[in-house]
């Protein structure tokens, strides 16, 4: 009885020791964060829980044409108030109306300039990627990192386009190019400048195309936290 009581003991000390060193691995093994993921962070998205309102004007000068409508969101309330001239409306992203949801895609687009580095985490179950180390960019044809997003063809205000991408290893977007419909050729090709830091959030505010003609920029941009 005492030798199976001594084997017993060293068999339930061996499973203890076992047990702790799989629970020391476990803890120390931690995923690797993705491309997308490391471009939504370099931009602040971690902050993005704390942000109770922000505000932005969207503008575009085109020739001797300017263009313009602010926004304010809620992100917490699901709440978007749209002001576009003499003409504001407020609503609630999670009950529309035909007049809210056409006035939405407007948002979704101005948005989408404004913080497409954290649309990378909202949207990531709507899209897949591709990374490359080392790429040439379209605008200033320095070599770059290049992320290339494509969307699903289903839902969504612009099902199956795609998006690439430029930045250096800080994981801070200098350049990208729009493809409808995932073309070859670009449909739109900018710059990102003149970023700034609001709230922790980092955030270009300015972008030009290489053709000129068009500036597109944003102003009166503020957050408000928790």
């Amino acid at each position: 009885m005492k030798t199976v009581y001594l084997v017993g003991m060293c068999s339930l000390i061996l499973l203890m020791g076992c047990k702790t060193e799989t629970k020391k691995t476990e803890e120390a093994t931690e995923p690797e964060k993705t491309v997308p993921e490391l471009v939504a962070d370099a931009h602040g998205f971690q902050n993005w829980k704390s942000v109770k309102e922000i505000t932005f004007t969207f503008n575009v000068d085109r020739d001797s044409m300017h263009f313009e409508r602010s926004w304010a969101w809620r992100p917490k309330l699901n709440e978007v108030t749209a002001i576009s001239g003499q003409d504001t409306l407020i609503y609630n992203k999670g009950d529309m109306d035909s007049i809210a949801y056409k006035t939405n895609a407007g948002f979704i687009n101005d948005r989408y300039w404004l913080l497409a580095p954290f649309n990378l985490m909202w949207d990531s179950k709507s899209y897949t990627f591709e990374h490359s180390a080392d790429a040439k960019a379209p605008i200033s044809g320095e070599q770059m990192q290049k992320l290339t997003i494509v969307y699903k063809n289903e839902g969504g205000y612009t099902p199956g386009d795609a998006y690439d991408l430029y930045f250096k290893d800080d994981h801070i977007i200098r350049e990208w190019v729009y493809r409808k419909s995932n073309q070859e050729e670009p449909s739109l090709t900018a710059s990102w400048e003149d970023y700034t830091d609001v709230g922790g959030l980092k955030l270009a505010q300015e972008y030009n195309r290489p053709e000129g003609g068009t500036k597109l920029y944003f102003t009166g941009l503020t957050v408000k936290k928790e």
